[in-house]
């Protein structure tokens, strides 16, 4: 009801009538008809797409937040996926829980992205994010490879915002985006994690994405470890890690396919970037963003997480573990926040590739990552 009454006080503020907000939304190619939009401001229904509640707030000319954040978030979901796994029952999610909750440094989080344009996120809708995380023979380096699809729920957006957390010595055991999405470190020990956030407008190029809990930047989604130097560096019109940056802790960021990096930011071992699309895009549109992160020389890890502070209709992470010695066991599981209990999806099958892998469907928020145990 909460929704509803915020939607009916938007319509009646922007005197437009129902007919006129289905037409708008047509514009945009979203399909809704009148008496659904009427359900919604009674509350006898509530909309299933983030995207439809996004135009909403543009249509009626309110703050990006003001319908969404309303909307239930709960924690992380799994469906079945191959080997048993299903969600164990990780409870509800925090309504409201602001995006730093999932870091175990707020504070940095917060202080890092705000030097970055994330002015467009709520404007992307986050459809796959796929992570390969691998860790050397000696476990003491790890890379990460990312591949995110988008789709724009507006126009004139141009850029993706990443961040990673790159090192985990500052971290007591392991945080779990992804912001990260998500994703992103939430327990200490963790490997990495990722969070994926757009931002929109065409601005100055500026970027790197990161992710909690995660080794590198996190997509389209680290945990906490050594200072590193905050990195400006912008050859050749595009920003990029400079030599300082790349101490400390901090990854670079190796490569990227299908757009170009932009502004960068490092510190503490958070990685955040911009990721500039090869073209700016109108409503519907999609794009595909690749990057790795590494080799990174840390100690060894016990998991690798990312941090969702939007949702993600299909993720999916695979950790490579290179040699001949692999890890007794590997597990799935989920967290609310950084500092929430993770709650175990089951285990998982080590093959004889030396991988393993959790398919996760429709993610809303928090924290999603894998573990494992040492003979």
């Amino acid at each position: 009801m909460e929704f509803a009454g915020a939607l009916r006080q938007a319509i009646q503020a922007s005197g437009l009538t129902l007919e006129r907000i289905r037409h708008r939304l047509g514009r945009r190619g979203l399909t809704v008809s009148v008496a659904t939009l009427s359900y919604w401001q009674r509350g006898r229904s509530r909309p299933r797409s983030r995207t439809v509640v996004v135009a909403l707030e543009e249509i009626l000319q309110v703050p990006p937040g003001t319908l969404t954040e309303l909307l239930d978030d709960p924690a992380p979901t799994a469906t079945p996926v191959r080997g048993g796994l299903t969600a164990g029952a990780p409870g509800p999610g925090e309504r409201g829980r602001p995006a730093r909750d999932l870091w175990p440094d707020p504070e940095q989080y917060a202080s890092l992205i705000g030097q970055l344009d994330r002015s467009g996120d709520h404007r992307l809708e986050r459809l796959s994010i796929h992570d390969v995380f691998r860790l050397d023979e000696v476990h003491r380096s790890w890379t990460l490879s990312v591949r995110t699809v988008l789709r724009a729920a507006g126009d004139d957006i141009d850029r993706v915002v990443c961040v990673h957390q790159t090192s985990v010595a500052q971290q007591p055991g392991n945080t779990g985006i992804v912001s990260g999405n998500a994703a992103g470190p939430g327990n200490p020990g963790n490997a990495g994690a990722a969070e994926l956030a757009e931002v929109a407008r065409i601005a100055e190029l500026g970027g790197s994405p990161g992710s909690s809990g995660n080794p590198g930047v996190s997509g389209i989604l680290g945990s906490s470890g050594n200072g590193g130097n905050v990195a400006d560096h912008e050859p050749d019109g595009a920003a990029g890690v400079d030599s300082h940056a790349a101490t400390g802790g901090t990854a670079g960021l190796a490569e990227v396919r299908y757009c170009r990096p932009g502004r960068i930011r490092a510190e503490g071992g958070l990685v955040a970037f911009e990721l500039v699309f090869d073209r700016v895009l109108s409503a519907g549109d999609t794009a595909v963003v690749e990057y790795e992160l590494g080799p990174v020389e840390e100690p060894a890890y016990d998991s690798y997480d990312r941090r969702f502070s939007h949702p993600v209709h299909d993720y999916v992470a695979i950790i490579q573990f290179d040699g001949e010695r692999l890890p007794a066991r590997c597990y799935g599981f989920t967290a609310e926040s950084s500092q929430s209990p993770r709650q175990r999806l089951g285990e998982l099958w080590i093959g004889t590739s030396g991988s393993a892998n959790i398919a996760v469907g429709a993610v809303r928020r928090g924290i999603v990552g894998i573990e494992w145990e040492w003979h």
